[in-house]
């Protein structure tokens, strides 16, 4: 569910339990018993797999390819097609891909910023998604920090929003953020207490302060700056995540990063596990 110019709190994941109920009624009344013959069970289990389907569309497009080039061009160019063709399935399915736990669906904004957090690996940052925030001791919270980043330039919360692009984006004195007439107050403040709860709990587990800076990166309107502090909340334009990591000054050790990433694997879990 990607966030819009909603002012409330994140929603959570529905629940499931009478969607279900009312479905299988559904089938239940609808469906009339149905004799399966041999194998038709396991057949259609398969066809109705993902993975398995994606296989068969990129073996026939390999097929396609190659028969086609074969004819035109001769077997050796057919087959280099067909092998291409592959490839070139492969490749654009994982850039499409996303680490991000699987609770439903990561937004757009989401796996955009992801796909920038990535290549700052090779840089010293290590990055976590769609982690909870604690607030309790049972551990239960409405907060979900969308990106957990821990480089050599500090800890950071970022959270990816898709907003209207039709309406303009400004701020008054550093205190106030609009998207159009909405006033943005809540959800600063939203990111500000994730990052803040974040921070303590990191350093009760470690030993040491962590700061943890909240920043929201905004997909769809034009952000009129290159980055502004809002409330104590970085706010930038979403596709300059990456910036707004590598242009700073390195405060942590190669070790302080990987002691801090294995402390937030355990006391951040992910907001909707497996």
């Amino acid at each position: 569910m990607e966030r819009g110019n909603t002012q409330g709190a994140r929603g959570q994941p529905q629940d499931e339990s009478n969607a279900t109920e009312s479905e299988e009624a559904r089938e239940h009344h609808h469906q009339s018993p149905v004799k399966e013959r041999p194998g038709e069970g396991t057949a259609a289990a398969l066809l109705d797999d993902p993975k398995t389907r994606r296989l068969l569309w990129r073996a026939g497009a390999g097929v396609a390819a190659g028969v086609v080039f074969w004819i035109l061009a001769g077997w050796r160019i057919g087959l280099a097609a067909a092998v291409l063709a592959v490839v070139v399935d492969i490749v654009r399915r994982s850039r499409k891909d996303s680490t991000v736990t699987a609770w439903q669906k990561s937004s757009a904004a989401e796996r955009r910023t992801e796909k920038q957090l990535r290549s700052l690996q090779r840089n010293g940052y290590l990055v976590l998604h769609a982690r909870a925030v604690p607030r309790d001791d049972e551990g239960v919270s409405d907060g979900r920090i969308d990106h957990l980043v821990i480089g050599p330039s500090g800890v950071y919360a970022i959270d990816s929003e898709k907003w209207d692009k039709r309406l303009p984006v400004r701020t008054m004195s550093h205190l106030k953020l609009f998207h159009g007439p909405f006033n943005k107050k809540d959800r600063l403040d939203e990111a500000r207490w994730e990052a803040q709860m974040a921070s303590i709990i990191l350093a009760e587990q470690v030993g040491f302060d962590v700061p943890v800076q909240p920043s929201v990166a905004i997909y769809g309107p034009s952000i009129p700056w290159k980055v502004m502090r809002v409330r104590d909340v970085d706010v930038y334009a979403g596709n300059r995540a990456r910036a707004y990591l590598r242009r700073r000054p390195k405060i942590l050790t190669e070790s302080d990063v990987e002691r801090i990433f294995q402390a937030a694997q355990e006391v951040l879990p992910p907001k909707y596990p497996d």
